[in-house]
């Protein structure tokens, strides 16, 4: 096993991209990592071991197509309440599975652009719960504390991306599950704006509410799978100053040192140019208490109540869960609107106070429990793991989970920014942000963060840009174009009008290909895109002779890419004849 493999998204990227590692032993290593974990309790199904390995033999075996698949060869595994074909959906109920005929549509997206499923992954049942211990199926293992819950109802995607077994994972999110697991695991938890991606293929816990969430090990991994699924989204960065909201009186239960990192965390913001307004969190509070304790509980009876009224001793149901599912029926139709007339006036309440805010920060989890604990207080315990999240679906804002700091006895703290409806790359590129001004582990693993020049951002718009020498796939200065988000987009070759010379210099040695009038050649290149925000800084740092012109493809088609001027040619020695910069390498070698 090699536990030194870094299975961020980005780093797996940067080496397939490099030729320095294959996507068979990517599987390995993650089916090794698996092996070693043991009765994790974190997988209720997995692709076959022998599938896995030939799906891997098949992508090396078509490294060409590595354009056209940004996630080629990515690792990640799906909450069971998700459909993937060719696995069970159990919702963690065994008397309840099924065998879907298609993916969820985020599933299909995600293997259509070169994503690879593990398997399905433990939850608290029927996503009902924050705390990770409601599953016939196990608890998955903390892999900072065994003895702690690892959080819900997400717990198995969560466990598997802080424990380096898949580089992210998808998980559901109604009340804080795609939030909560993420900051006792010390991952990046996304929860979009509710609505942006599509439910298609999820079973959900309350329809009106339930979303999708995406877990990562960094901000950066979040808003590349966030991409692929949302399509083009609005940014909205702020280098200079921003306004954070921060509760008046925050509540903790009586934990110490969760108060104290959160002081921490304001101060840090503050570093990083913030300015902290308070406000009352009692609309918000409100907001939340009708989650659990209102009307909106019988949406949960709506969504599996009649199958859980049926189910007999050997379904497998929780009683916690059967509790909270059934008590939704003492709701009238009278509630539901008086709920919902309720639910505005605090949104409005709650809106008012914060409107000046480009974000809210608040603690990700006011504490967290032991599972003796929950054992003893199932119901309350878990409401207090809710006090920050249940209220964020309700006013249809988008929030994102980002590790924080820890406690003195090694568990993770996090903090969880919240904003309006749609600024999810916003909050995606202030995570890159704060995790580059905070920095702490990623997940329990030794990954590392993305490049500085990796923040996420709107990619409406690349720039195709040709390289004709070390920037060229596992040469020298590739490392400058992947370091940008850069991604291969074909090997091609110029159009016969080209000449290519060695300049004199290095290292690295560098090639300068001059246009001409007559006596060129084609010269082989690789076409790579670079997001347009990054295209200036890259050519910045190209020295003279080279420059950035407009080059000329085989097919008639012109991109930007690399001309030498020809002052430089006259003292540089003339390899044309080998018809690119690889083959003249190669014939050192020789």
């Amino acid at each position: 096993m090699n536990s030194a493999l870094d299975l961020g998204v980005h780093s797996l990227r940067a080496a397939y991209a490099a030729g320095t590692l294959t996507c068979r032993a990517v599987i390995e290593e993650v089916l090794a990592r698996i092996a070693t974990a043991g009765d994790d309790k974190v997988w209720i199904s997995r692709v076959p071991d022998s599938v896995l390995l030939a799906q891997a033999d098949e992508f090396d075996e078509r490294r060409d197509r590595m354009a056209e698949l940004p996630l080629y060869g990515i690792p990640f595994a799906i909450k069971d309440n998700i459909d993937c074909a060719g696995l069970p959906t159990t919702a963690a109920c065994p008397g309840f599975a099924y065998k879907p005929e298609k993916s969820a549509e985020v599933v299909q997206l995600l293997v259509e652009a070169g994503a690879i499923v593990i398997g399905k992954t433990n939850l608290d049942q029927f996503a009902t719960g924050l705390v990770g211990v409601r599953s016939p199926y196990g608890v998955p293992r903390n892999p900072f504390d065994a003895d702690y819950v690892p959080g819900g109802s997400s717990s198995g995607s969560a466990v598997a991306v802080s424990s380096g077994l898949v580089s992210f994972s998808l998980g559901t999110d109604t009340a804080g599950s795609g939030r909560v697991p993420a900051g006792f695991n010390n991952i990046v938890g996304l929860k979009p704006t509710p609505g942006l991606l599509s439910s298609e293929g999820m079973l959900a816990a309350c329809e009106s509410l339930d979303c999708m969430s995406i877990f990562a090990l960094s901000s950066s991994d979040a808003a590349e799978i966030f991409r692929m699924v949302a399509g083009p989204q609005m940014g909205a960065d702020f280098a200079g100053g921003f306004n954070f909201g921060v509760p008046r009186q925050p509540e903790f239960f009586g934990d110490a040192a969760y108060a104290a990192l959160y002081d921490e965390a304001i101060r840090k913001l503050q570093d990083m140019g913030g300015t902290p307004v308070e406000f009352d969190y009692a609309p918000f509070r409100d907001a939340a208490q009708l989650l659990y304790n209102g009307p909106w509980v019988a949406e949960r009876t709506a969504a599996v109540g009649d199958f859980i009224d049926k189910a007999n001793d050997k379904a497998g149901v929780w009683p916690v869960t059967q509790q909270i599912v059934q008590s939704g029926r003492k709701y009238s139709a009278v509630d539901a609107f008086r709920g919902q007339y309720r639910l505005k006036a605090l949104q409005a309440e709650a809106y008012e106070q914060t409107r000046q805010c480009h974000f809210l920060a608040l603690p990700t989890a006011p504490t967290i429990y032991k599972v003796a604990d929950l054992e003893r207080e199932p119901v309350l315990y878990n409401s207090h793991l809710g006090h920050y999240t249940n209220f964020v679906n309700f006013f249809r804002m988008c929030a994102l989970a980002l590790p924080a700091g820890f406690r003195p006895d090694g568990l993770p703290f996090g903090i969880t920014l919240v904003a309006e409806r749609g600024l999810d790359n916003m909050l995606l590129e202030f995570g890159a942000r704060w995790q580059r001004a905070v920095p702490l582990p990623l997940g329990r693993t030794a990954s590392d963060l993305p490049p500085v020049d990796a923040d996420p951002r709107t990619e409406e718009s690349r720039i195709e840009i040709a390289v004709v020498g070390a920037h060229m796939s596992g040469l020298p200065l590739n490392n400058q174009l992947t370091g940008l988000r850069g991604r291969l987009v074909s090997v091609d070759e110029t159009a016969p009008r080209y000449r290519l010379y060695a300049l004199p210099g290095g290292p690295p040695q560098r090639p300068g290909m001059v246009r001409v009038v007559e006596g060129g050649a084609s010269i082989a290149v690789e076409v790579w895109s670079l997001p347009s925000w990054a295209f200036g800084d890259f050519v910045s740092k190209i020295p003279a002779p080279l420059g950035i012109g407009t080059i000329e493809l085989a097919d008639g088609r012109t991109v930007q890419g690399f001309l030498c001027e020809a002052y430089a040619a006259k003292s540089a020695h003339d390899i044309t004849s080998f018809g690119g910069w690889r083959a003249y390498m190669k014939s050192f070698a020789v």
